[in-house]
């Protein structure tokens, strides 16, 4: 009998140790009018991995609940790249301050670059920086709303988009080698290349 109550409370126990592991993550109840796309750009965290995490297609229920996954970026990369973001693209459309920030992530997500925002941002080549702010010193300067919401949709869409990893303007970039990498798009002043 005393094995019996032992295994007992050793699932009880098992039972507590998981729902208070489950309680650590940042759980989503899913609300009318929610959206996969929404979600993931609510908490910073690419679309792509919220789904492999909660096995998801694309359909939701309300009252559902999912587990957001870590973005795996602190607050303090996510004010880096609002930074660079506002810098580089001030100006430009919407749509070029998400691809300026996603080719940021793509190149932390890509071998032949660092692996953090921080170091991708900070990188020198050939005595340069790669990103004009960082020389010029335009990346101190605080970032607007639209910049920090540029980088959340960046980061939802994050191993979705066509892996640009290099952006210039046409009428100031002097370098042929990146005028010559194939065009994955052309946003406002900005042309995007891999």
């Amino acid at each position: 009998m005393k094995r019996g109550k032992a295994w007992v409370m050793a699932l009880l126990c098992g039972t507590f140790f998981f729902a208070g592991h489950a309680d650590a993550a940042t759980i989503h109840t899913v609300k009318r009018g929610d959206t996969l796309w929404k979600i993931a750009k609510q908490y910073g965290v690419p679309l792509k991995q919220l789904k492999q995490k909660n096995r998801k297609g694309d359909l939701l229920y309300p009252g559902e609940q999912l587990v957001i996954p870590d973005a795996g970026i602190t607050a303090a990369e996510k004010d880096l790249l609002a930074r660079l973001v506002h810098a580089e693209a001030k100006g430009e459309p919407y749509a070029g301050k998400v691809a300026v920030a996603t080719v940021v992530l793509n190149r932390v997500d890509h071998p032949d670059f660092p692996d953090t925002i921080r170091d991708v941002i900070y990188e020198r080549s050939g005595g340069h920086y790669a990103f004009t702010p960082v020389a010029n010193g335009t990346i101190n300067e605080p970032a607007d709303r639209e910049s920090y919401r540029a980088v959340e949709e960046a980061l939802a869409f994050r191993g979705l988009g066509n892996g640009s990893l290099y952006f210039y303007n046409p009428k100031t970039a002097k370098s042929n080698w990146l005028r010559s990498r194939p065009v994955t798009v052309v946003i406002g002043n900005h042309v995007f290349a891999k």
